[in-house]
């Protein structure tokens, strides 16, 4: 049974916007996202520096095209089984992809440049804000190589949708395995619109692209397929998947501006001194502005979600956001009354004290965090609706509705099923720390037993099963043909084969390991129209991309020069 014209029905007055990103908050980053859906289902028009830390669009792509032409891009349509392997169920349904055919050379051995859209809406990865198949890594390469470029959206994701609801028993089949060969699949069978000549892998070279957890997929799909897969590029790829990942959150501490930094440690250190008191821990809520929200460790964790717009940073400020480096300065910038001398005095000194109602006094900085995300965060509470409604987590029936709209449990689900990343605080609680000591394990997962209730045919595991993960190279993933990716201060880094904990590699021509300098989230997936308007550093490691990729579609061109003379 094909499930698409049942489940467009449903969608079409649904918005499928799913950002991991924002997600990895937890329980919170539920509360976030759902007041964000709240606020783009009424103003129709996402905000860059709004809480979704991707900032993508969900408009449908048409880049520059006068008004009333035919989009360049638009979607097609691919038809997949819902279980690849065990045949439990007969159920298919259809994945969505675009192709990009300007540089489109027929009859030439080109390759066929597949982009993995990842956790992600893949129409999304087509717009302008995330021009990838326009003017990103997709039309780059294609362009060096007279080839095809490809987005293929991951299945459960926009409108690839396999199910009718996201029950726990209708996600079962939302595992890395299934996708895998959802993409293995397509590469082998696929015929192209408009196209006659037969592009299908292996026959023709086909170079899978993907960054972050699509990253990891790309490494993954080299593993898998060797012989579907001529070679992959695997950027900010998360192939080490941990129950813990205190570290995404110790890289912003450690490279964002110093000031900012020490004034985040300090102010930490105190709210939770504050509250391990009690005494004065209403007082300190109110001056964030959530004197109403119960629990404690819903404070800190409302608190920390500034931190995650440092991964939306990018190089290209038309798709960047700058919500990080705003929240900085706020954080930095003494009160009006005080003089500014006082920033070069130590935190806490007397000087840079402010006393508030309720008995509380403390430093500016903390004043500052406290408007900065009554401001930013509680302001976006609608009227009529309590603190404990808008920010609580441990009203479980909050994760109950499991019809199509609520598709944050779709990334939540492979979370807590298969790769984790529970963003808490350092396990030693004598390592310096941007978040509370409070954000721990069982905090963080209690999303999993929240939301997913357990099914006739699956039960989400206690613990997510990251070995199935692992299990396919972890940190030491390697072939030849396939390349690393990485920025330097990437809150991910610690989780790809660039990690402080993984072994150093050689970079080579069949075997590609680089880091951006000053590169945050997969850097080298976005481009402009006009290369020559890109900074140094991304025109450098795309120049280099072109090279390496040309290189490895020559070995295999005189491989076959070879085979044809001894034939």
């Amino acid at each position: 049974m094909i499930l698409r014209t049942v489940v467009l029905a449903i969608l079409g007055c649904l918005t499928h916007a799913s950002n991991p990103h924002l997600l990895k908050l937890g329980p919170q980053g539920v509360n976030l996202w759902k007041l964000e859906q709240l606020h783009s289902r009424s103003s129709q028009q996402p905000r860059k520096d709004s809480l979704l830390v991707q900032g993508a669009s969900e408009a449908s792509f048409h880049p520059s095209f006068e008004h009333g032409t035919k989009p360049e891009f638009t979607a097609q349509w691919f038809e997949q089984p819902l279980d690849h392997f065990g045949g439990s169920t007969n159920d298919t349904f259809m994945q969505r992809y675009w192709i990009n055919t300007r540089h489109y050379q027929p009859g030439t051995g080109a390759p066929v440049i597949v982009l993995d859209g990842g956790e992600t809406n893949g129409e999304a990865s087509a717009t302008r804000k995330i021009p990838f198949l326009d003017t990103g890594i997709v039309d780059i390469l294609a362009q060096a190589t007279g080839g095809l470029g490809v987005v293929l959206e991951h299945r459960y994701y926009g409108e690839s949708i396999a199910t009718k609801n996201l029950t726990t028993d209708s996600l079962r089949f939302l595992n890395n395995a299934q996708s895998a060969a959802d993409s293995a699949n397509f590469m082998a069978n696929i015929r192209f619109p408009g196209i006659e000549e037969n592009l299908t892998a292996p026959g023709t070279p086909w170079i899978y692209y993907g960054g972050s957890y699509a990253g990891a997929r790309a490494a993954h799909m080299r593993v898998l397929y060797p012989d579907l897969v001529y070679g992959a590029i695997a950027s900010s790829a998360v192939t080490h998947a941990a129950i813990i990942n205190w570290e995404y959150m110790d890289i912003i501490r450690r490279y964002a501006d110093p000031t900012c930094s020490s004034h985040l440690q300090e102010s930490i250190k105190t709210i939770d001194t504050i509250l391990d008191h009690r005494v004065l821990s209403t007082p300190l809520k109110a001056l964030f502005g959530v004197h109403g929200l119960k629990h404690d460790v819903d404070f800190v964790s409302l608190i920390e979600s500034p931190l995650g717009s440092w991964q939306a940073k990018v190089w290209d400020p038309e798709v960047g956001s700058t919500t990080f480096d705003e929240f900085c300065a706020a954080l930095n910038k003494p009160p009006g009354h005080k003089n500014p001398d006082v920033m070069l005095l130590e935190y806490g000194h007397p000087d840079r004290m402010v006393s508030v109602p309720g008995g509380l006094k403390v430093d500016f900085a903390i004043i500052n965090y406290g408007a900065w995300i009554k401001k930013h965060i509680v302001s976006r509470c609608p009227e009529g609706f309590s603190h404990e409604e808008c920010f609580g987590t441990f009203d479980d029936e909050h994760y109950k509705d499991t019809s199509l709209s609520e598709s944050w449990r779709l990334w939540l689900f492979q979370v807590c099923t298969e790769w984790g990343y529970f963003t808490t605080a350092p396990p030693d609680s004598t390592l310096p720390r941007i978040i509370s000591k409070r954000i721990d394990l069982e905090y963080e997962s209690k999303i999993c037993r929240q939301a997913y209730d357990p099914g006739d045919h699956f039960v989400v595991p206690s613990l997510p099963n990251v070995t199935v993960v692992n299990e396919l190279g972890d940190f030491d993933i390697a072939m030849d043909r396939l390349a690393f990716i990485d920025g330097e201060v990437d809150p991910w880094r610690p989780d790809t084969p660039h990690s402080d904990y993984a072994n150093d590699r050689e970079d080579t021509l069949l075997r590609p390991f680089k880091v951006i300098p000053n590169g945050v989230h997969h850097y080298d997936e976005y481009g402009l129209r006009n290369p020559d308007d890109e900074p140094q550093e991304i025109q450098k490691i795309h120049k280099e991309m072109i090279a390496f990729v040309q290189s490895w579609l020559m070995d295999r061109k005189v491989e076959k020069e070879g085979m044809r003379k001894l034939d």
